[in-house]
């Protein structure tokens, strides 16, 4: 099954296409808030380089979620529109899950799994998985989190390993919390290609939506709902 995957919850934007779980090609770019210029230019890309057409994609997998309001809006809008016009289906999955497929594949000392995205206001996205299986087996559950409430929900024993942007903003926090049994991830998070992944088991098994039927995964209310 021919793949577009497509990631855009971060300031690490990615694109990837795939062929099953293999993959062709993959675009990163660091976009900051520019995903709406930079993103149908990488998807370009990837079909210039594989000299392949938009017509063979089968399905699209989509990051939708948690992560930059503006970014899962942006992303959606597109993935929505590309799988509308050909009439297929597309495939949800967590930013979280993508993350933790990713830092499953290092080889790390760690089974236990931990990305961390930056949701700003001094809150974390954040789950623990467990590597094992295809895919990471979520532990801990994915939500938004005060950084020291999400610490203390992760088990005493065992080295967890972190990725992800929202690293940075709790570091000294892990540090503290767990000592020597931290691990960082020193891989950028570009998803795209776990994004597929994901997506490919999901449309495998018959699921993924209708283009019209796609939601966003938030956590918690944007700033503007939270105003208003």
């Amino acid at each position: 099954m021919r793949l577009l995957a497509v990631d855009t919850t971060g300031p690490f934007g990615s694109a990837a296409l795939l062929d099953g779980s293999r993959l062709l090609a993959e675009e990163d770019f660091e976009a900051g808030l520019n995903h709406s210029e930079l993103l149908m230019p990488a998807v370009d890309r990837l079909f210039r380089s594989t000299r392949s057409e938009i017509s063979a994609v089968e399905g699209y997998c989509l990051a939708a979620g948690p992560g930059s309001f503006t970014g899962i809006r942006i992303g959606l809008a597109t993935v929505k529109a590309l799988a509308f016009a050909s009439g297929r289906r597309v495939a949800a999955v967590s930013s979280l899950a993508a993350l933790a497929l990713k830092l499953g594949a290092e080889e790390v000392d760690a089974r236990l799994l931990c990305p961390l995205i930056d949701a700003k206001k001094g809150e974390v996205y954040a789950a623990l998985f467990e590597a094992g299986g295809e895919e990471p087996a979520e532990v801990v559950p994915q939500d938004a989190y005060d950084p020291g409430t999400f610490l203390a929900r992760l088990p005493p024993e065992g080295i967890v390993h972190f990725i992800g942007t929202g690293v940075d903003l709790c570091r000294e926090a892990i540090k503290g919390a767990l000592g020597g049994r931290a691990r960082f991830s020193g891989r950028q998070p570009f998803i795209a290609r776990e994004v597929g992944r994901l997506g490919l088991r999901v449309l495998d098994a018959g699921g993924g939506e209708a283009a019209e039927e796609v939601r966003p995964i938030y956590f918690r209310r944007s700033q503007a709902e939270e105003k208003r």
